[in-house]
């Protein structure tokens, strides 16, 4: 029968902005679920008693953040135009989502090791240059540990070997800089770690604050694709 395989695994390539930062990774599952039922997409359904959509986040987005390379995979039972792909689904996405890219699946999320954040700070009572002085002192430390919260409990660790800062401008009360840090299923450094530790050891937290993810990186630092 057609539907009891599928042809091949399309990968497509998304921007999530605006208010959708504020859409939970459990709520994009069951938007997404939404959103192929009234393309009308041939996508492949699981088999068995429940069967449903296909679907796999290659970097769940934090709650929110914001991004220019987001991706999903799903599968077709037929082959199609991948501008089409995209054509149908912008049609019936919400506000704030965007595909921009539809190929077929090369790579497998496995290979991910890196991401990179454009990182936007605003501080009502104070200097950006003073505060971006602060914060390249504190990200020169030998040493920068945290504690990271994962499925079997807290953890201390040094996160200082698994990011990097460049780019850094300040103007007026507005610090900005881009962040790579690790990504993927090893490790995955998540930038309110380092913003939270220099916060509570310099007591400079920020009033207004926007993370946008802009390049998901192999460990060549090649996009991934």
């Amino acid at each position: 029968m057609a539907d009891a395989g599928y042809l091949l695994t399309v990968r497509v390539f998304y921007r999530k902005l605006g208010r959708m930062k504020y859409i939970s990774h459990l709520d994009m599952n069951r938007c997404i679920a939404r959103v192929f039922k009234r393309s009308g997409l041939p996508v492949w359904h699981t088999l068995g008693f429940n069967p449903h959509i296909y679907t796999t986040f290659a970097l769940p987005l934090p709650l929110g953040f914001e991004s220019t390379c987001e991706s999903l995979d799903f599968r077709l039972t037929r082959e199609m135009p991948m501008q089409e792909v995209c054509d149908r689904l912008n049609a019936v996405l919400p506000e704030g989502l965007v595909v921009y890219r539809a190929q077929p699946a090369v790579n497998k999320p496995e290979v991910i090791c890196w991401a990179d954040y454009e990182i936007t700070q605003e501080f009502d009572q104070g200097d950006a240059a003073q505060i971006a002085r602060r914060f390249a002192e504190f990200c020169a430390k030998e040493v920068i540990e945290i504690t990271k919260k994962g499925k079997k409990g807290e953890r201390q660790m040094d996160i200082k070997p698994h990011f990097s800062i460049r780019e850094v401008k300040a103007d007026g009360n507005t610090l900005s800089f881009t962040l790579r840090a690790a990504a993927g299923s090893t490790l995955n450094i998540n930038p309110m770690l380092l913003l939270d530790a220099f916060a509570a050891e310099s007591g400079l937290k920020a009033d207004w604050l926007r993370i946008v993810r802009t390049a998901i990186l192999d460990r060549n630092f090649q996009e991934f694709s």
